[in-house]
C-alpha cells in the first residue's frame, strides 16, 4: 500500500511514519511533501498513491487548495488539530479524519476503513464532494453584521448590536432596535435563523428571537413555558416553547 504523507511538521511526519508502519506491514512511505506548492508538484509527477494522509493546515495555507489546483484520484485521510465535535459528522464519510495527536488504535482503525471501501466495488468515493463538505465545517460561519431596511422613502442600515428582537405578526416580521424603532425585515424566521448568531440571540418560538439584552425578566408561565419581558416593551407576549426551555436557560447560563 503506497502512502503519501502531507505534513509540514518534521517532527510530526517522524512520528506518523512510526505509528503507521508499526501498524500496517504493507504500508510504504511513496512520499512527503509539506505545502500545497510540493503536494501539487509531486501527485503531477508520480503515480497516484493507495492513500493519502494529510494535514490540513499547511504552511502555505489549507490543503483544500490541492484539489483546485490538480487531480486528487486518491483517498484521503485528513489530519487535524481541530476539535473532534465539529468534525464528528463528517466521520461517517468515506474519508475519514485523525485528531492530531494521532493515536496508534485510531489510525488503525482508518487504515481497516480504508481497506473495506477499497475491497467494496460499490463505495463511490467522491472526493471533491467530501472536500467541500470538511470546509465548510472548519470555515468559521459569517452571521449578519447589518440589515437593511425601509424607513420612510428610503434605505436605512441598521448594525446587528443595535437590534433588540425580532418578532413576527402572523404576515409581517420586523425587528425593534435598543431605542424603541421599528423596522419590517424582508426575511422569512426561518431564514433569520441561518442568519443570526446564536451566541446573540436565541430563538424562543417560532414567531421570536431575542437577544441576550433585551431580556427584562422571566417568568414561569403554564403548560411549562416561560414569558419574558422585554426591553423595549413588545405588544405580544413573548414566550418561550415548552421544547424550548431546556436550551433557553443553557443559552442564558452561557
Amino acid at each position: 500500500m503506497q502512502i503519501l504523507i502531507v505534513e509540514d511538521e518534521e517532527l510530526a511526519v517522524k512520528k506518523l511514519q512510526k505509528t503507521l508502519l508499526s501498524v500496517s506491514t504493507s504500508a510504504t512511505i511513496a512520499g512527503v511533501t509539506d505545502s500545497i506548492k510540493s503536494t501539487v508538484e509531486w501527485l503531477q509527477e508520480n503515480p497516484q498513491p493507495d492513500l493519502i494522509l494529510m494535514d490540513i493546515e499547511l504552511a502555505d495555507g489549507q490543503s483544500f487548495e490541492i484539489f483546485n489546483l490538480t487531480e486528487v484520484k486518491s483517498p484521503v485521510i485528513f489530519t487535524t488539530s481541530y476539535d473532534e465535535y465539529a468534525l464528528k459528522a463528517f466521520k461517517v464519510n468515506s474519508v475519514d479524519y485523525l485528531l492530531k495527536p494521532i493515536q496508534k488504535e485510531e489510525l488503525q482503525a482508518a487504515l481497516t476503513k480504508f481497506q473495506k471501501i477499497k475491497g467494496n466495488s460499490n463505495a463511490d468515493i467522491n472526493i471533491e464532494v467530501l472536500v467541500k463538505e470538511l470546509q465548510q465545517k472548519l470555515q468559521p460561519k459569517e452571521y449578519r453584521k447589518r440589515f437593511l431596511v425601509k424607513h420612510g422613502q428610503k434605505l436605512v442600515s441598521v448594525e446587528i448590536d443595535e437590534i433588540a428582537y425580532f418578532y413576527s405578526d402572523g404576515r409581517l416580521n420586523f425587528f425593534k432596535t435598543q431605542d424603541n424603532k421599528k423596522f419590517v425585515v424582508d426575511y422569512t424566521m426561518d431564514e433569520l435563523e441561518d442568519m443570526l448568531e446564536p451566541e446573540k440571540y436565541f430563538r424562543i418560538s417560532r414567531s421570536f428571537y431575542v437577544s441576550v439584552n433585551s431580556i427584562d425578566k422571566i417568568d414561569d408561565y403554564f403548560g411549562n413555558r416561560l414569558i419574558l419581558q422585554l426591553k423595549p416593551a413588545v405588544d405580544k407576549e413573548a414566550l418561550v416553547s415548552r421544547e424550548k426551555v431546556t436550551d433557553f436557560k443553557k443559552w442564558m447560563g452561557k
